[in-house]
């Protein structure tokens, strides 16, 4: 199947030709856990489709998302830095595929190549710009911003305008209760942006959305188009 990630679908045709005899694909369901927290990670996996979650558990018991991925990304860009464990959970929050490759190969192929080390430590730079942002929404933005900015992040790696998510999971990507998300999904809604469903929300115009996020969103798209290219497939853009 046609490479859907953006990473491998950047690759030069040399570059391409290192990794592909690793590379397996593979689905990857709703939940399943890719990376688990002080774990030693045995593969990277290049996501096709689908969405992945990087989750920290809180002293309290408490989840939130620091960052997210899907077809931009792989898990985990800590492997591009020499390390085999991470202190986070990754998870796919939205079923998809995948291609995994063992971190022995993925190593061996880096060092041979440095176009395709290079290539991937642009992507960890955007992904340090996108924790970033996210520490910044995290730490000032009201519910509804914050809100804004993760579904337009969202819908920067699927196709389509329908996106699957529930209360209980936006309570734990926003770091709020989930009466503060119903209440956050209901200004969003009441000013004709989105329109709610038990477990989907519909975007109804990405250009209002946008404005709604404010400086939440913006910085780390910017950068990962400068160093990689496009997030979004070209398509029809919503009022």
């Amino acid at each position: 199947m046609p490479h859907q990630n953006r990473l491998l679908a950047a690759l030069s045709e040399a570059d391409g030709a290192l990794l592909r005899p690793h590379l397996e694909v593979i689905d990857l369901p709703l939940g399943k856990v890719l990376v688990e927290p002080a774990a030693t990670i045995p593969h990277a996996v290049f996501i096709d489709t689908g969405l992945c979650s990087v989750v920290s558990t809180m002293a309290e018991g408490g989840r939130i998302e620091i960052g997210l991925f899907g077809r931009d990304g792989m898990a985990a860009p800590a492997l591009l830095l020499g390390t085999d464990t991470i202190p986070y959970q990754i998870f796919m929050q939205v079923a998809g595929r995948g291609r995994r490759i063992s971190v022995s190969a993925l190593r061996e192929a880096l060092r041979s190549s440095p176009s395709l080390r290079n290539l991937l430590l642009r992507y960890v730079q955007t992904f340090l710009v996108q924790v970033a942002q996210t520490a910044i929404a995290n730490a000032g933005a009201p519910a509804e911003e914050r809100l804004a900015r993760w579904l337009l992040m969202y819908h920067d790696r699927q196709d389509g305008d329908d996106l699957s998510v529930t209360h209980e999971f936006l309570s734990i990507m926003l770091g709020v209760r989930r009466p503060t998300v119903t209440v956050a999904i209901h200004t969003l809604e009441g000013a004709g942006l989105i329109r709610a469903r038990r477990g989907r929300i519909r975007v109804l115009s990405r250009m209002r959305l946008e404005e709604a996020a404010g400086q939440t969103y913006g910085p780390a798209e910017a950068e990962y188009e400068r160093l990689i290219g496009p997030l979004r497939r070209p398509q029809s853009t919503l009022a």
